[in-house]
């Protein structure tokens, strides 16, 4: 802190992934928490950094989770707010039992007790959770004027602040949290092939540093192929999200236009977009799902604007700059009929193939894709995993849902679909067991496997 130039109470701005910046307010910590932060940051670049505690509202404010690196820079420069305008959550509301925050007494309840006496920082846009006698809500600052700037990013809220809380509860923006639930703790059963995507995608974005060094150009793409449903799409969100690099998208079959000339536009477009914004976003990662849709081998491909397509991709990739910080991450199930000129080391660096997990593999899906569920006793995730012999990610969650239905259904004729709520009784007594699974086991079936099964016929 002192290095810094920072003391208890003052305000600094902490920068997370993705761009996203929040305000807090600094807070020494007793000796006892200090060892224990920094326990927690062993091994790598982390044991030069220094560790901080933020409250879970604060990281995911920063689009963080514990453990990540963060930016903290001291922002002396914060007003006192002249005007915010605070709204709940509708979500939250109807979680609470009431339809608007004036129902409620969300103000005299909630909002002012949190803010009063408390000299709270607030930046535009974050969240934050608020205990009552309704329960708990989530709020979120909405706008922000100081007592020098109207339309100010945060404020310091004071006594003589305005706080509005006026108006129905805002909707959650689900583009803004595209990324939020994805991570390295999502992946199951691809140990290996994590590893090398992290050292040939996030090594780079994260330090170039490294390759600057030895004299050579880091890689410019990752090919993930593999049955669907193997995660290949899960690895690039969960790279995206850990290294908060922009993310950019392109479905193959969007690309196409009828028109002359518009798909390799739309193509140009995406990776002019992704290195416009990598500087901002600490790097960027243009994802391209099933590339075998506009990158088959041209002398097979059926028409001119195919022959055109693969021309521009191999363009692009090829006028990536080193210093761009910009990954290509492609993903298909058919490598075998992609232009063989992409799969060169220059291009496409590495192809991983995810293929089919083992009993291992799936006992990770199976505890990640379970671990919000409410289980029985009964349940053998083990003996789950080795009865599972075929079943990709996607077979897997859907067993999982197929089990929750099949509990739900037990119940069916407790629930009263008259009433807006079900009893908190009956959603006390829903619990998974292991017949919900054995039932679940009978109605999903491998995919990977699908095309190899034998329909064998016993006559008695």
């Amino acid at each position: 802190m002192e290095s810094m130039g920072i003391f208890d109470g003052d305000t600094v701005s902490i920068k997370g992934k993705r761009g996203k910046k929040t305000i807090a307010t600094v807070s020494q910590i007793s000796a006892s928490d200090v060892t224990a932060l920094a326990s927690k940051t062993t091994g790598g670049a982390l044991e030069e950094c220094h560790s901080i505690g933020l409250s879970k509202d604060a990281m995911r404010n920063a689009g963080v989770r514990s453990g990540d690196a963060v930016t903290v820079v001291p922002a002396p420069d914060v007003k006192f707010g002249k005007t915010i305008l605070i709204l709940p959550y509708q979500d939250s509301l109807e979680s609470a039992g009431v339809e608007t925050a004036d129902e409620g007494n969300v103000f005299e309840d909630y909002v002012r007790p949190y803010f009063e006496g408390k000299f709270r920082t607030l930046h535009r846009g974050d969240s934050f959770h608020i205990t009552g006698p309704l329960g708990e809500l989530e709020f979120q600052c909405v706008e922000i004027d100081t007592v020098e700037q109207d339309g100010d990013d945060a404020c310091v809220v004071v006594d003589d602040t305005l706080i509005e809380c006026d108006g129905e509860g805002i909707d959650r923006d689900d583009e803004l949290d595209d990324l939020a639930n994805a991570g390295y703790d999502t992946i199951g059963g691809a140990t290996k092939h994590l590893a090398a995507v992290r050292e040939l995608v996030e090594l780079p974005l994260r330090h170039p540093e490294l390759w600057g060094r030895l004299g050579i150009n880091p890689p410019r793409g990752v090919l993930l192929t593999g049955p669907s449903g193997c995660g290949k799409t899960a690895m690039a969100r969960a790279v995206a999200a850990e290294t908060g690099a922009y993310f950019f998208v392109i479905n193959g079959p969007e690309v196409i236009s009828k028109r002359a000339g518009e798909s390799e536009t739309n193509l140009r477009r995406a990776f002019e977009d992704a290195e416009a914004n990598a500087a901002d976003y600490n790097g960027a990662i243009i994802f391209i799902d099933e590339i075998d849709s506009i990158a088959p081998k041209r002398e097979k491909a059926g028409g001119e604007v195919e022959k055109r397509i693969v021309s521009q991709l191999l363009t692009l990739m090829d006028g990536l700059k080193p210093t761009s910080k910009v990954v290509v991450i492609g993903a298909t199930n058919r490598p075998t009929v992609i232009e063989s000129a992409l799969r060169r080391p220059g291009r496409f660096d590495r192809e991983l193939d995810m293929g089919v997990p083992d009993m291992e593999g799936r006992l990770e899906i199976l505890q990640i894709k379970t671990r919000d569920m409410r289980l029985g006793k009964d349940v053998d995730l083990e003996h789950l995993a080795q009865g599972s012999h075929g079943y990709v990610g996607a077979d897997l969650q859907q067993l999982c849902m197929e089990a929750a239905l099949e509990c739900i259904r037990s119940k069916i004729g407790l629930i009263d679909f008259d009433k807006d709520k079900v009893d908190k009784k009956i959603l006390d007594s829903i619990v998974v067991d292991a017949s919900h699974f054995e039932h679940a086991m009978g109605v999903v079936h491998p995919s990977s496997l699908r095309e190899n099964q034998v329909r064998v016929i016993i006559f008695s």
